[in-house]
Order: C-alpha cells, then sequence, then structure tokens
C-alpha cells in the first residue's frame, strides 16, 4: 500500500517553526545589535537588497553565503558569531563575541560592522544595542555597575527566569548612539538559557521601537482629527440649522468623510503593526518571569508606566479615527434624509399643482366644446337653411319660420356627434 501524500508545505512550515533557534551564549561575552528598516514603504521593499547587504558584510570575512532567498543566517565571521534576520518591516544583525571589553560599552565594539559598510545599508537604523553579559558578582559590586552604566530614573532591572539572570538598562540613548543593557548571569547557567535572556533582550527593545512608529503617527494625525472634528459638529449644526442649503453642506460633509476614509487607510497598516508589536513587547516581558531587585523597577513597570501611555494614545486615536468616520456617516445618512423629505414635499407640491392644472385644462376643454358646439351648430344651421328653403315655399313657410324650425334639430345633431367624438378619443 503506498503512503499517504503529504500536503507540499507540510515539511516548509513545520521547519519553519525551528528555523531560528535560539543562541548558545558562553559567559561573559557582549553583543552587538542592530536592527534597520526602511523609512517608507518597509514591507513592500525589494528584500533581495537585504540579503544582498548581508552577504556584502559575509564577503568581508570570506563566509558563505545563505540560500537565495534566505531570510536567517547564522555563521562565524572571524572570532564573531552573526545572526541575521528578515522580518516583515526590518533585518537584524546581532553580533556574539566571547570576552568583556575593558570598558563597559566601548563604542568600539560596534566596529564589527564597518562604517562603509553602513552607509551602504537598504534603510535606516531603528535601534542598535551594546548588550553586556557578565557573571553576576557580588550585590554591592552589581549595584555600583548599574550606579555607573545607567541613568538612574530610567533604570529596570529585574531577575530573570528563576533566578537566573538579573537584566538592567534605562531604555537611553547614548552618546555614541546606542542603548545599553546588561545581563550579569549567576553561574552554572545553561548557555542556551543565556542565549534566550539576551534575544529577549533585543526583541523587546525591537518591538519597543517599532511600536512608538504607531505613537508618531497617532500624534502627528491629532490636530488634524481635531479640525475634522470641528468641521463635523459645524456641518452638523447647519444641518440642525438649515442655514446652509443642504446641497452645499453635504458636499462638504462628503469632502470630510474622504479625508477621513484616507487616514484610515493609510494608518490601517501602522495601527495594525503597533498592535501587533505592542503585544510581543509584553509578551516577551512574560516569558522572562521577572521578580523585582533590591527595590528596582521592573521592565515591566517601567512599560507600564511609560511605554503603555503611548500605546493607549495609540489606540485612542484608532478608535477616534473610526467614530469620526461614523459620525460622518450618520450624518451624510441624516442629511440625505433630509434632503429626500423636502424633495418629497416638493414633488407632492408639484403633483398639486399638475392637479390644479389639469382641471383647468378640463374646464377650457369643456369651454372649448361649448363653443364649438354653438360654431358648428351656427354653419350647420345655414347650411341646412339653404337647402330647405326651397321646400319652406312648398309648405307654407317663410325663411325665417323654416329657419327656426331647424335650430333645434341641428344643434342636437351637432352635440350629439361631439359627444360621440369624444368617446371615441378616450
Amino acid at each position: 500500500m503506498p503512503p499517504i501524500e503529504d500536503h507540499p508545505l507540510r515539511y516548509k512550515l513545520t521547519n519553519e517553526l525551528h528555523a531560528r533557534p535560539f543562541p548558545s551564549l558562553e559567559v561573559p561575552c557582549t553583543a552587538v545589535y542592530l536592527a534597520i528598516k526602511q523609512p517608507h514603504d518597509a514591507v513592500g521593499r525589494d528584500r533581495a537588497q537585504d540579503l544582498a547587504h548581508l552577504c556584502k558584510l559575509l564577503d568581508r570575512h570570506g563566509a558563505a553565503h545563505p540560500q537565495p532567498g534566505a531570510t536567517h543566517y547564522s555563521g562565524k565571521i572571524g572570532r564573531h558569531i552573526l545572526k541575521w534576520e528578515q522580518h516583515t518591516e526590518f533585518v537584524t544583525y546581532t553580533v556574539f563575541t566571547n570576552g568583556l571589553s575593558a570598558r563597559a560599552f566601548d563604542p568600539a565594539e560596534f566596529e564589527v560592522f564597518p562604517e562603509d559598510w553602513l552607509d551602504e545599508a537598504p534603510g535606516v537604523r531603528m535601534t542598535s544595542a551594546l548588550v553586556r553579559i557578565s557573571e553576576k558578582p557580588d550585590t554591592e559590586q552589581m549595584q555600583k555597575d548599574l550606579a555607573d552604566w545607567f541613568v538612574p530614573e530610567s533604570i529596570a532591572a529585574s531577575s530573570v527566569l528563576d533566578g537566573a539572570a538579573v537584566i538592567a538598562t534605562d531604555f537611553r540613548i547614548n552618546p555614541a548612539g546606542h542603548m545599553r543593557m546588561a545581563a550579569f548571569v549567576e553561574p552554572g547557567t545553561g548557555a542556551r538559557r543565556v542565549g534566550r535572556i539576551v534575544q529577549r533582550l533585543c526583541e523587546i527593545e525591537t518591538y519597543k521601537s517599532m511600536s512608538m512608529l504607531g505613537f508618531s503617527r497617532a500624534r502627528a494625525m491629532s490636530g488634524i482629527l481635531g479640525e475634522q472634528d470641528n468641521s463635523l459638529n459645524q456641518l452638523m449644526s447647519n444641518i440642525r440649522t438649515g442655514d446652509e442649503a443642504p446641497e452645499e453642506t453635504l458636499d462638504k460633509l462628503l469632502q470630510v468623510s474622504a479625508e477621513l476614509e484616507n487616514m484610515i487607510a493609510e494608518s490601517a497598516f501602522r495601527f495594525g503593526a503597533t498592535g501587533a508589536y505592542e503585544a510581543i513587547v509584553h509578551q516577551r516581558i512574560e516569558v522572562m518571569r521577572e521578580v523585582r531587585v533590591d527595590g528596582r523597577q521592573t521592565f515591566r513597570e517601567f512599560m507600564m508606566r511609560r511605554y503603555d501611555p503611548a500605546m493607549r494614545t495609540v489606540t485612542s486615536t484608532q478608535k477616534r479615527l473610526h467614530d469620526l468616520s461614523e459620525r460622518a456617516t450618520r450624518a451624510g445618512n441624516l442629511l440625505r434624509t433630509k434632503v429626500d423629505v423636502s424633495r418629497s414635499a416638493q414633488n407632492q407640491a408639484l403633483l398639486e399643482s399638475m392637479d390644479r392644472r389639469a382641471d383647468l385644462a378640463l374646464r377650457l376643454q369643456e369651454t372649448v366644446e361649448g363653443l364649438s358646439v354653438v360654431a358648428i351648430s351656427y354653419y350647420a344651421l345655414s347650411l341646412a337653411a339653404y337647402l330647405t328653403y326651397p321646400v319652406a315655399g312648398w309648405i307654407g313657410l317663410s325663411k325665417g319660420e323654416m329657419t327656426a324650425v331647424l335650430v333645434l334639430p341641428v344643434v342636437l345633431a351637432v352635440w350629439g356627434m361631439v359627444r360621440r367624438i369624444k368617446r371615441k378619443m378616450h
């Protein structure tokens, strides 16, 4: 019996779940992270350019190229390990190096990405970070390091993964243009668990930055939405008071509706992506299983105070935009109803006017018919009189008497003929 046939995508889809494993990192080490995004139409970009840019970096180190159309890559470049991933809107480069530099978060660590190679990047830097992974020192030394490395009022630090490590950052860009993140790892923590921690840190920073694009869009739209709101209020006032012709108001209302629909279309992807990125940020923090360290705020608390309000602004703007669109639709329906009622009244008045005109026309027609009977009777009587004058002498009547005798039958005959013609016409 032949084996059952597989779906053509079965193996590809299954392997996709295992295509991007976490890095395996030995402590101590450093990670240099870079996310690149095209400033416009990042979703529809030519993704071959991303792969070509990766290959240029690999060629500098004589490393093998990934397969054509690849969306991820991991391999050695000199003494470093490079991990590259292609996403919907951006690409990420992470370089891992064993050991620590003498100076914490030394900008020279970022020189693993050559300056001329960065200049040729098919996009702009969305974020970059220097991650320092070291063994967890004693509490006093760790507190000193945190105070030296990060801004006190912004620092977030927590113990994660059941005490496997303490992670910390201030979510600020340092003078060299990078985020700084630290991971103090408990001795004995597995290399893959360390890799998961570092990967989560980079993902939190990346998706936080990407979701803030939605906040920027929402803030830019705030003034425009205020203008549209005022315009709708004025148009509704015009509909209520009738200060403006309905046709003119409807034309303005259609313009407002068109602008709102255009704004919805232009912002739909960005707001949708922002919601997805926000969910990823919170999910990545959730799986870290944070515990407070020395009374400092955790990553979750930092996001709740600084990040969540921005995301609520995005949600509020999106809702406001749709509410305005629905208001414009309702106002349009109301105005169209008002116009339809007005037109119905006009049509009713027109029909009544037509009825009156029809009555007048009927009366005029009846008057004309009466006059026609008189005129025809006059000419018919004249003809009949001329025909009967010779007979009048035989029967002893004068011409006047003969004419008088003919008046009644001639008029009746003409009237009957007109009535018969009228019946045939109807």
